[in-house]
């Protein structure tokens, strides 16, 4: 597996390949925020927040973030995951999603925080589509 979301196995040629930045583009973070603000009040939203940008950016397999969010996978054809998918086919690099690691002491999911429907459309591509990302605690 490379660094950037193209597994080394991919024999597959005619699905494209995601691509990655190396960082979340700076916009990422505000759009994080209103989300987080429906979970934690705003102390530690800006907090989680920091923490992500402070994050190293990292890979998973599409299918582990969804299953780890226990989120559904949406269908190809949801407008926002058909622009990723459009984004993928045109080559142009995806911004890495932003999640909030689960906690086991407090019961939570891991939160996707920026990301959702990237992942989504990487799911759609293969399940084990690599898709780049920060991770941080809250």
């Amino acid at each position: 597996m490379t660094k950037h979301g193209q597994p080394s196995n991919a024999t597959d040629h005619s699905k494209p390949l995601a691509k990655w930045l190396d960082k979340p583009q700076q916009h990422d973070y505000p759009a994080a925020a209103p989300y987080l603000s429906l979970i934690a009040g705003p102390k530690a939203v800006s907090r989680a927040v920091k923490a992500l940008e402070q994050a190293d950016t990292v890979s998973f397999k599409a299918k582990d973030l969804l299953r780890a969010a226990g989120l559904p996978l949406l269908p190809a054809d949801d407008p926002d995951v058909a622009k990723e998918l459009g984004r993928v086919r045109a080559g142009t690099a995806l911004s890495p999603c932003l999640v909030i690691r689960a906690s086991r002491k407090a019961g939570t999911t891991a939160r996707i925080a920026d990301g959702y429907h990237r992942i989504c459309a990487s799911n759609h591509l293969s399940e084990d589509t690599v898709v780049s990302a920060r991770i941080a605690g809250f």
